[in-house]
């Protein structure tokens, strides 16, 4: 049974430190260079020493000048827009974003990729093509793509859906299709649009026909979609919205009685089905959480309340200002999810002045839905020196590793990372952007995206967002030491 408001308060109280809970993760600490967060440890300190010992030694630049790897590790390109085809010809469209990886016949991998291209589509040098019968609204830029890669390097590839806008991290299912997500709510008539976007989307890997006549599921919401993860035991959809002026929230929605998953059926649910809802937090005195920033230490438990959205097609009022002050909690930028360890990882990206609590370059939760927790997992401090290598900032996607712990997709300044996060507390890098190092500020800003392993976990696929890459990397992976 799930904890009440008054058992969680109590036993935090017995225990001094909140709930005990477990996962293949645990506690992990911060990034090295980042302020740390844990009590005893001085300001500024990190646990650099840690990247090496507990990864897979320093990073080796890239005489290609496109990623830098460990030693023993290699890369290919899979798709890179301007350069490779779809299979009618087209160009495989730019700004790759969340991807999920599906096991298909004979050693081969389906990898779907949305792309996150907001606005009209002559905004656009390579935007999706509008695939006949796959087309949503004809304006819009976005959409994702199905990439079929054999163990040789042979790819081919096709429009999954098109005609979405603003495509981002997005989520796979435990039926096996795909949750694309749109990070944009237009309405009909703004910037060029001629249908409402805001919505989530199922696209099918394998049956190209149920993918026709792309329908959205409203019973969603609409509003900036960031990623979804679906409650494998429960059925419930777990959302979070990148969204900001005020933060965005992180969403539950609840099947209506007698619905069952499977395949396609989402987009024949009516758009009223269920309950969509947003989080009420506090903390281990009874306190209500208004920003998960105010958490400072990993290992941080705040109980979870959830409270019904009033209007989730968000009619005159967008869906995260229909709440009162003080009635949900709040956070920057969240971003990526992935269901593991029978609940959800939550990444929300970073929170300097914006933030109402600590200021921090970004926060791991876990969403434990049995006792109606969240947990911190990860907290970076601020990076103090972003064209420093060295530091990690601004987690985005994120995935488990099937080798223990979990691998981050960087979105933050100055350099760009793939780095990992093991079970025993200690980050260590993975990889480095060095195609283009940018900064938010600059046209080249060249953030990971998509972090997924192949379904037999040899190898670990990722995007660099602009102008468009899916690399493949391979290595000597390995379970590392716990402590």
């Amino acid at each position: 049974m799930p904890l009440t408001r008054r058992e969680f308060t109590t036993r935090s109280a017995l225990t001094g430190a909140g709930v005990a809970l477990t996962g293949a993760v645990g506690a992990l600490a911060t990034a090295p260079g980042a302020l740390a967060a844990e009590e005893g440890v001085e300001e500024g300190a990190g646990a650099a020493a840690g990247g090496v010992r507990h990864g897979y030694g320093p990073l080796v630049p890239d005489p290609e000048g496109i990623l830098a790897l460990p030693a023993g590790f290699s890369y290919r390109i899979v798709t890179h827009s301007g350069v490779t085809t779809l299979e009618t010809g087209e160009s495989t469209p730019s700004h790759h974003d969340g991807t999920a990886a599906f096991e298909g016949p004979r050693g081969v991998t389906l990898l779907v990729t949305n792309h996150e291209l907001k606005g009209p589509r002559a905004n656009w040098k390579h935007p999706v093509p509008l695939t006949e019968g796959l087309v949503y609204d004809p304006a819009a830029a976005g959409g994702c793509t199905v990439v079929e890669t054999h163990r040789d390097g042979r790819t081919a590839a096709w429009v999954g859906i098109a005609g979405t806008s603003t495509n981002c991290a997005g989520g796979r299912t435990p039926w096996g299709t795909w949750l694309t997500c749109e990070e944009n709510a237009d309405r009909a008539g703004q910037n060029g649009m001629t249908k409402d976007h805001g919505y989530v989307f199922e696209v099918d890997p394998y049956d190209r026909r149920a993918n026709r006549r792309p329908h959205p599921i409203k019973a969603f919401g609409r509003y900036e979609h960031e990623a979804v993860v679906i409650d494998t035991r429960r059925g419930h959809a777990y959302l979070t919205e990148d969204a900001s002026g005020p933060n965005g929230l992180f969403y539950r929605w609840v099947p209506p009685a007698g619905f069952h998953h499977g395949r396609g059926r989402l987009r024949h649910l009516p758009e009223g089905a269920g309950v969509l809802q947003a989080p009420r937090c506090y903390d281990a005195g009874g306190r209500f959480v208004d920003d998960l920033s105010r958490a400072t230490r990993t290992g941080t438990v705040y109980g979870v309340d959830w409270v019904d959205v009033p209007d989730r097609d968000a009619r005159t009022v967008p869906v995260r200002k229909q709440f009162a002050e003080g009635a949900v909690t709040r956070a920057r930028k969240l971003e990526g999810m992935w269901w593991a360890d029978g609940g959800a990882y939550i990444v929300s990206s970073y929170a300097r002045e914006e933030s109402p609590g600590r200021p921090h370059d970004g926060q791991v939760w876990f969403y434990d839905p049995r006792r109606r927790t969240l947990t911190l997992k990860v907290l970076l401090g601020v990076n103090p020196d972003p064209a420093a290598d060295g530091a990690f900032d601004g987690p985005d996607n994120i995935t488990v590793s099937p080798y223990g712990g979990l691998v981050i997709a960087e979105d933050g300044e100055g350099f760009q990372h793939l780095f990992g996060a093991t079970e025993s507390g200690r980050t260590y890098p993975i990889a480095r952007n060095e195609l283009n190092i940018g900064t938010e500020e600059e046209p080249e800003y060249g953030e990971f995206t998509g972090v997924v392993f192949s379904p037999d976990g040899r190898t670990l696929y990722a995007n660099i967002q602009t102008p468009g890459i899916t690399l493949a990397v391979t290595g000597p992976w390995r379970r590392g030491p716990r402590h």
